[in-house]
């Protein structure tokens, strides 16, 4: 067959084939050759593929025989009608015509049709139970048997549509929630509050494209722009290649090749699908490609980590330096012999000042820090003399990171695991018990009819074989899935450190005995700015929260409540990440760093830059701004300057800041 299609499409290369006797890295090459490469247009597959391949590029499916099973006809179609899918996804099953099968096939799809019309497209989730009291197999070979008889036709019918009846799906689906349970206002806060965190820690997409693009092109690598946010690489250099072979090596788990060319890439999820366009491939901290490139440039500027380096802190008008510390810590499969299985792995700050004390240093402090000019690095040379630097500061670190960042880290990810595990478990015994109580019932009818004198046509130990092994299998997936809740700690490595030194500093050593008059009378200002800005989301009845010290990229969370939309449903809006900047009245230019910007690009719709002016004591606003920034900085700028008039042109007071609805289906 694969041979005819291809001859029929005229290209030798536009056909790829999957089937049972596929190589595992074999078949992951044609996964993603199939999802990335723009000539490999077919995909031809048996039953092999029926199961854990994501085909979302794919919109068109052609099943050329059909199963008995509904299961294999919902495992089939589920390749491209899944989660991601953005087209409507067409299905053709071809039947052979004029026979008794193709009448209960014809039935059967007509039903479907109905169906699927009738439940909004959701038939196909839960094809796979429909026939559990009705055995689609004994239909057909009753009709392969009986097909001349009309009565016979008629009971098949019956049979098909009770089985699709609209009440019958829709108890499946209603059965098949993932959650029936209703959050409490404050139970779904503190979920929120979690993902605001995991959103905090995350590299963020346009932190995710600066590097890549950076370390691409630094390889060899050529990477051109297409559509906005997307890109093409019609070449993927050797040596990423290469290496990314020697981690598929590494890694025992099915793990997509990086392959020669890709169409389509981007870094931000609603990129992967614009309409009349390739898909996309997404780049993540875990697309084989990111991660290849990741191991290349860290085996390349590894001894420039371990040196270190010296960085300015801008916003600090203190007078302290302090080390920090880049610590690894993963979590890995306790179960994992050669410890290679990492669940999860992050890159942790901590800071030890001068006096010992160690303290952890937000999530990315780093991205406000820059870099030394010659003269500033000529001011520091003293400093880089003294002895508490050189004192067992990695040593205390990494103390830290132990009693104080590791556990957290551990219990977080074996809660996840535990939660992963009972709810595998309880899917596994619900199926298995099913299966095993089916085949014990089908033993005992069989070995009833032989000591009737009946012969079966299934002899009763081929069905207590079946049932063993069913047995087996649930002990041994009962075995493995509770082994998987052993989780451990790997221990925390330093991988980089730089010594931070503040502005204040930097302000005493040209001479001056505390830090210059605007960096005090700044922090003042941003101080009031602050309080200004939190009194006015609580006048709002906003629930608030600030964040300032954290790092994470804004100033202020501020939750809205819940809102009760025109049909009568309620929903709880977006939060609102609130980067505060104040200002004397008198003054003209609001500076946002290059990082701040990117920030705010990331944070989207939830992200506001909130302005005060201050004179004396009083302050005037806030006045708020929604999405400030609609495009990021050239990469040589550290900062930009903004018009403050020009800002104050488009800003509203909080009040008529509207607030963001999540989409609503």
């Amino acid at each position: 067959m694969t041979d005819r299609i291809r001859t029929l499409l005229g290209k030798q290369e536009a056909v790829i084939e999957i089937h049972g006797g596929t190589k595992r890295e074999d078949r992951c090459k044609a996964q993603e050759l199939f999802r990335n490469d723009p000539e490999t247009r077919v995909l031809v597959a048996t039953d092999a593929a029926g199961e854990g391949v994501n085909l979302q590029n794919a919109n068109l499916m052609v099943n050329y025989d059909l199963p008995w099973n509904p299961n294999r006809l919902e495992q089939r179609f589920g390749r491209i009608h899944r989660i991601g899918q953005k087209q409507i996804c067409h299905l053709w099953n071809l039947l052979a015509g004029e026979t008794a099968e193709g009448h209960v096939f014809q039935t059967l799809f007509n039903k479907l049709e109905i169906e699927r019309k009738a439940l909004g497209g959701r038939v196909y989730d839960i094809l796979g139970k429909v026939f559990q009291g009705v055995s689609l197999k004994d239909v057909l070979v009753e009709a392969i048997r009986y097909g001349d008889d009309p009565e016979v036709l008629a009971r098949q019918d019956e049979k098909v549509s009770g089985a699709l009846d609209t009440s019958n799906l829709q108890k499946l689906i209603d059965n098949d929630a993932l959650c029936e349970q209703i959050f409490s206002e404050k139970q779904l806060f503190q979920v929120k509050e979690e993902m605001d965190k995991a959103e905090a820690r995350k590299l963020q997409p346009y932190f995710i494209r600066a590097f890549f693009q950076k370390a691409f092109a630094q390889l060899g690598g050529d990477l051109k722009p297409r559509e906005p946010g997307r890109f093409e690489i019609s070449h993927v250099p050797g040596i990423i290649r290469e290496r990314d072979r020697v981690l598929s090596g590494r890694n025992r788990a099915n793990r997509n090749p990086v392959v020669l060319k890709y169409e389509r890439i981007c870094f931000e999820k609603k990129e992967i699908d614009l309409r009349n366009k390739p898909k996309a491939s997404l780049i993540h901290p875990g697309h084989p490609l990111m991660q290849s490139l990741v191991d290349l440039i860290l085996e390349q500027s590894r001894n420039h980590l371990k040196q270190g380096a010296v960085l300015l802190d801008p916003n600090d008008a203190g007078e302290t330096p302090r080390m920090m510390f880049l610590i690894d810590q993963a979590v890995k499969d306790g179960n994992d012999d050669d410890g290679k299985r990492t669940l999860s792995r992050r890159i942790q700050f901590v800071e030890i000042t001068p006096d010992g004390k160690a303290t952890f240093a937000g999530w990315g402090p780093h991205l406000d820090y820059e870099a030394l000019d010659e003269h500033q690095q000529l001011l520091v040379q003293e400093l880089l003399q003294q002895p508490w630097l050189t004192q067992n500061l990695e040593q205390l670190a990494l103390n830290y990171a132990s009693t104080q960042l590791v556990p957290e880290h551990y219990s977080e990810i074996k809660e996840l695991r535990e939660h992963l595990v009972e709810k595998t478990l309880a899917a596994v015994h619900e199926r298995l018990a099913k299966e095993i109580g089916y085949w014990e019932d089908r033993y005992i009818k069989l070995k009833e009819d032989m000591e009737a004198g009946k012969q079966p046509r299934m002899q009763p130990e081929n069905a207590r074989r079946t049932m063993d092994e069913l047995v087996a299998r649930l002990k041994q997936r009962t075995k493995e899935l509770n082994a998987m809740r052993h989780v451990v700690s790997a221990t925390p490595i330093i991988v980089g450190g730089a010594l931070i030194i503040p502005a204040g500093f930097l302000a005493k050593q040209q001479g001056k005995p505390a830090p210059p008059v605007d960096v005090l009378a700044r922090l003042r200002v941003e101080q009031l700015a602050m309080q200004a800005v939190l009194l006015a989301e609580e006048a709002l009845g906003h629930t608030v929260t600030d964040v300032s010290a954290d790092k994470v990229g804004w100033d202020i969370t501020s939750r809205p409540g819940r809102q009760c939309l025109p049909d009568g449903r309620m929903v709880l809006p977006l939060e609102r990440h609130i980067e505060v900047k104040g200002r004397q009245k008198d003054g003209s230019i609001i500076t946002v760093s290059r990082n701040e910007i990117l920030y705010g690009l990331n944070q989207k719709e939830k992200f506001i830059l909130a302005l005060v002016l201050v004179d004396g004591d009083t302050t005037e606003g806030p006045f708020y701004i929604h999405q400030p920034f609609s495009k990021e900085p050239e990469d040589f700028a550290a900062s930009v300057n903004l018009e403050l008039d020009e800002l104050l042109s488009r800003a509203v007071a909080p009040h008529e800041c509207p607030l963001i609805l999540p989409e609503i289906n």
